[in-house]
């Protein structure tokens, strides 16, 4: 009986004191807890009137409907967790679920207009018109849900997403600067900065931004192989080959790294080791064919007109648009172009996922570029190009910290 008195006041207490919230705030919210509670209630009393053996099932539903649920809500409040906002956040994510956006959307709204400092209602609203394809509403929500949790990394990062999909690439640099400031081992911050620098051409920011990056991760294929990038169009070859050894290292099945490799070899006059790096690379059915053609031009280097041949024939079957009129346009076929067997129609393969990106295409063409200018030069000539491209940026930069000093004198 004591228990039973003692379950009754608590109960009671507990409905008024909700029941008062619901009138005080005009909120219509409080009713659900109201109704769970009353359940509870009537559970006790049907157990008092009908004289019911105590179960423990029964018992245990008891006290969370009329006792644990509104004492939650009332803790939650206290911590400034309203309850109307966790219902209607919990509202929209099950119609998210549901993959009803627009009742999802309309229930965030109208939480914002009553809580504008909700955090996670900005955050779903900010999905959703990301979803739906409203970038900037996106960007807006994404701003709104930083400026309530400064942590929130993640909002940071589709901030400068959102703002390089809309040609907004500086403005979305400096976005990912000032994340990596608050948090410099967040990869994909580093990654997305990186391309906007490589687009840009600004090769050496780009160094500065993946050595730190490597710091925190420094067996990350993807950014061991971007700084062999960089260091690439920086044309210092010796950096990118130590990058892109390390690259296969981590991953010897993504073949990008190993084709950089076999690039740099030939233009180092290093015939065997291009050739080992270029067998390689013929697994990926996207490299294939550019690398049959590389080994076709080995096999000629080496004497081996047949092998030439074979090579030469097998990557007009594997890219025929392609191939074909880079066999015609390089001299070093002259001797077997007869024995080559070029097709009326050229077409391209059909290639179910195209795996090379445009900074992946920018190195690669800038590879075999640089093979083509170097190709009739001897090896120490490259060395001598080398140190004098070495000189030349020591030059430069005592230079500017010549001028830099300078300026800080006046």
């Amino acid at each position: 009986m004591v228990e039973q008195l003692i379950f009754t006041v608590i109960a009671f207490v507990l409905f008024i004191f909700i029941f008062y919230k619901m009138i005080k705030n005009n909120d219509t919210s409080y009713v659900i807890i109201l109704l769970i509670e009353a359940i509870g209630i009537a559970l006790n009393f049907f157990e008092v009137l009908f004289d019911a053996k105590t179960n423990i099932f029964f018992m245990i539903l008891k006290y969370i409907f009329a006792l644990l649920i509104p004492i939650i809500a009332i803790i939650l409040e206290k911590y400034n967790m309203s309850l109307n906002e966790i219902i209607n956040t919990s509202k929209a994510r099950i119609w998210l679920k549901l993959g009803n956006n627009k009742k999802a959307k309309q229930a965030l709204i109208n939480l914002i207009t009553k809580y504008p400092e909700n955090y996670q209602a900005h955050k779903l609203l900010a999905i959703i018109y990301e979803k739906e394809g409203g970038m900037r509403k996106a960007i807006d929500e994404y701003v709104q849900a930083i400026d309530i949790n400064k942590k929130d990394y993640d909002s940071y990062y589709k901030v400068a997403e959102l703002l390089n999909n809309l040609d907004k690439s500086d403005e979305a640099a400096e976005m990912l600067y000032n994340l990596l400031n608050k948090k410099p081992d967040y990869g994909k911050a580093t990654e997305l900065l990186g391309d906007i620098l490589i687009s840009k051409e600004r090769y050496k920011e780009a160094v500065s931004i993946y050595q730190e990056a490597l710091k925190f991760n420094p067996v990350s294929y993807e950014l061991n192989y971007n700084l062999g990038i960089v260091y690439t169009m920086l044309n210092d070859f010796e950096n990118a080959k130590i990058c892109y050894e390390k690259a296969a290292q981590i991953n010897s099945l993504l073949y990008n790294a190993k084709y950089s490799l076999a690039e740099i070899a030939l233009i180092y006059k290093e015939i065997d080791e291009a050739e080992k790096y270029f067998m390689q690379t013929l697994e990926d059915e996207e490299l294939a064919p550019d690398s049959l053609y590389e080994l076709a031009k080995i096999a000629l280097i080496k004497g081996n007109k047949e092998k030439a041949i074979q090579y030469a024939n097998a990557a007009i079957d594997a890219n025929s648009k392609k191939i074909v009129p880079k066999i015609q346009k390089d001299p070093i076929f002259i001797p077997i172009i007869a024995k080559i067997s070029i097709p009326f129609n050229l077409e391209e393969p059909e290639i179910k996922e195209h795996k090379l990106t445009k900074k992946d295409i920018k190195v690669k063409e800038h590879l075999e570029e640089m093979f083509e200018i170097t190709r009739h030069l001897s090896y120490s000539d490259i060395e001598l190009l080398n140190y004098n491209k070495s000189k030349r940026e020591k030059v430069q930069e005592k230079e500017l910290d010549e001028k830099n000093g300078k300026e800080r004198q006046e």
